[in-house]
């Protein structure tokens, strides 16, 4: 697997970034992708303690979602906040991990990222709503740990 700073391109990046922005343009939801080198604990563990140190149980609805990656450990999870999860089935989990999965065995990085920003999205615009009362809770940047 490449290193942190070859994973994506600045302009993949910047891809990922928009379609957080358009995603999230739909709904009152937050999502976020952090990528870090490698994890030395149980992956999906260390991906609860990002989404808690991101802040992303704070949000309003607790309609947060969490694409974490490891790039050395090949490994991802898709977290969701308690709002989210006690709205959709663990079909769409499973089903959106699908879908970054099989652009990740590729090598599409980049795509399986906006794959699952994209599903995410949809998920989050048909039980949370955007409303013109809303506004942007979290930065939509990519982290990096």
């Amino acid at each position: 697997m490449p290193n942190i700073e070859q994973f994506l391109t600045i302009k993949e990046e910047a891809e990922i970034v928009e379609a957080i922005r358009i995603a999230e343009g739909k709904t009152s939801g937050e999502i976020r992708v952090h990528i870090e080198q490698k994890c030395d604990i149980d992956v999906y563990e260390h991906a609860l303690e990002v989404f808690h140190y991101l802040k992303m149980d704070n949000t309003i609805q607790r309609n947060g979602v969490l694409i974490y990656v490891a790039v050395d450990n090949k490994s991802f999870v898709i977290f969701g906040d308690q709002g989210i999860n006690n709205s959709v089935g663990a079909d769409f989990w499973n089903s959106t991990r699908d879908k970054i999965s099989s652009q990740f065995k590729s090598g599409r990085f980049k795509q399986g990222l906006i794959d699952g920003i994209q599903e995410a999205g949809k998920a989050l615009s048909l039980y949370f709503p955007w409303d013109h009362n809303d506004k942007d809770e979290l930065d939509n940047t990519i982290s990096k740990g």
